[in-house]
């Protein structure tokens, strides 16, 4: 086994390295010579991951990467499934790294894009979080991976509290091929609540100076959602989740998908519902469901991450979170993704961009933005085999006769909050590519795989089109004032409507002037303190008291 021998003479080499300049023995590494460390483990022309998640970060790490000598460690290769943090655009900028694979660059998507304009990346490729990860298996596999972790022991055993996220996987990919995992820890203790990656699979630990960062990613104020949110959530609520019956569904971020969550205690449970929709989410702890938690309509939460403030009411649900011996949450992005593409019938979340084959887009002029999950939850999954009622209708639906259909909406008003049309001929993603040098352009969800688009307008089925004409037509029924809904006489609009291919608010029996706030059964961040029983601790930046 001659490739199993040098990647173990190269791991002992480096490691050899470190040791000399450690002054210490054993795997704890003191904070003040991280960068040294680097040095000494990294070398020109590695590929590189360093854990930056959709909440957590290795950011201790991270600004210690991009402190090295460019002269020692350059030409590296970054595969991460987020750039959230300036640091990890430093390296770029500084030249010691120049190629790059990542998911997500939604904080970091301007300089990104500026950055290869100026030929300081080159991006081999986009990815879902979950293609990402095969591929860290497959063929981009890291020579050295930096993570992070809630605490350590002396031997490298690992807590990563409610956050673990990516850390066992981007772990396993680089410890069994010969690999060096370096682990940034808030602290260092004698014995761990539990272990969540075996010390034998980390050979360095540093204390970091300070707790590593950590953003609230999933939180959204009930106070910011307006009447067009509750509106949307009415017809989502009335056109999709009941008559399907969904069960067990994956909410993307927004405001639209907050106010279905606050309305299902009150509108959903009017029209008889519970027990009959929503009971079983892959989602992170939302903190918008807990009135609906506590109303009794969920069953379940498998969590991709835990969200900042969530961890006593996550610890005191066990009976709905995945909840360790310790009283603390287990959670799993890319397991979560597996679930949330093979064990969910809905995935509904919003996006920037539509045209007129249904195709959706994030990535905006002068915005790399990446994907995420959503292209993963947002696929019907062609090697599902079990059945539900909610994935035999919509395959029935679709005039599929051996199989069912995964539902796919997309939500989203028919202007952006700048004005800017949601609705377009083309995605700004096919000028992207050109200008990047993408072979594709990034298109976040393809319309083949969407099923249903939600407007303020109404909804559009296109589960019903049995054309690409009529799929477009149903699009530009829905897309309001906008010049691409324009394009469209209203005689065809009503013939849609006649079809049940598209349904306005009235076709749904949901009447405009009580669709407001007055749904929402928590309509502020201090009611859903209340609606947990004080168990939910906001963030300060969501505290009343906190605003300057």
């Amino acid at each position: 086994m001659p490739g199993t021998s040098r990647r173990g003479t190269d791991r002992a080499s480096r490691l050899a390295r470190a040791a000399a300049l450690s002054g210490t023995s054993g795997k704890v590494w003191p904070a003040d010579r991280a960068t040294r460390l680097l040095e000494a483990i990294i070398e020109p022309g590695d590929r590189v991951t360093i854990e930056g998640d959709n909440q957590k970060q290795a950011d201790f790490l991270a600004s210690a990467l991009a402190k090295v000598d460019p002269a020692r460690v350059h030409d590296l290769h970054m595969v991460q499934s987020v750039l959230a943090l300036p640091d990890h655009l430093a390296v770029f900028e500084r030249g010691i790294a120049n190629r790059l694979d990542f998911s997500y660059a939604g904080p970091q998507s301007r300089k990104l894009a500026e950055l290869v304009a100026a030929n300081a990346v080159r991006i081999g490729a986009i990815h879902t979080y979950l293609e990402l990860y095969a591929r860290m298996l497959v063929d981009l596999t890291p020579q050295v991976a930096l993570i992070v972790a809630d605490k350590a022991d002396r031997e490298g055993n690992l807590y990563t509290g409610p956050n673990t996220e990516d850390t066992p996987t981007i772990t396993e990919t680089t410890a069994f091929r010969g690999g060096i995992v370096v682990a940034q820890v808030n602290e260092i203790v004698d014995r761990l609540p539990r272990v969540d990656v075996p010390g034998d699979w980390v050979d360095v630990v540093v204390p970091s100076p300070k707790p590593y960062a950590i953003d609230p990613l999933f939180t959204r104020d009930p106070a910011k959602i307006r009447d067009d949110n509750v509106l949307m959530a009415m017809m989502a609520i009335a056109a999709v989740y009941e008559p399907y019956q969904v069960r067990r569904l994956n909410h993307g971020i927004g405001y639209a998908t907050a106010a279905i969550e606050l309305i299902l205690p009150t509108y959903a449970a009017q029209r008889g519902l519970k027990g009959k929709i929503a009971s079983h989410f892959v989602l992170n702890p939302h903190p918008t469901l807990i009135p609906a938690i506590e109303a009794g309509f969920v069953d379940s939460v498998y969590c991709f991450g835990s969200e900042l403030g969530m961890e006593h009411y996550v610890s005191n649900h066990a009976e709905i979170f995945p909840v360790g011996a310790d009283g603390n949450l287990r959670s799993n992005r890319a397991l979560a993704q597996v679930a949330g593409q093979y064990a969910c019938d809905l995935f509904i979340g919003g996006t920037l961009q539509i045209d007129a084959q249904g195709n959706s887009s994030t990535a905006t002029k002068g915005r790399i933005t990446g994907f995420g999950g959503a292209p993963n939850m947002g696929a019907d999954p062609r090697g599902r085999r079990h059945e539900s009622p909610t994935w035999l209708r919509a395959g029935q639906e679709a005039g599929e006769s051996r199989r069912g259909r995964k539902l796919v909406v997309q939500m989203v008003q028919t202007r952006q909050p700048n004005g800017a049309p949601s609705f377009v001929e083309q995605l700004d993603a096919f000028d992207l590519a050109a200008s990047a040098g993408f072979v594709l352009p990034p298109i976040m969800i393809y319309g083949d795989d969407v099923t249903h688009v939600i407007t303020e307008r109404g909804v559009a089925n296109l589960l019903r089109c049995r054309s690409m004409q009529e799929r477009e037509a149903a699009l530009r029924a829905v897309a309001g004032n906008t010049d691409f809904g324009k394009r469209q006489s209203p005689e065809t609009s009503d013939s849609l409507r006649r079809r049940g291919i598209v349904m306005f608010p009235s076709d749904l029996g949901v009447d405009m002037a009580t669709a407001t706030r007055d749904w929402l059964a928590a309509k502020t961040i201090n009611d859903l303190v209340t609606a947990s029983g004080g168990l939910y601790d906001p963030p300060a930046k969501f505290r009343p008291d906190a605003i300057r």
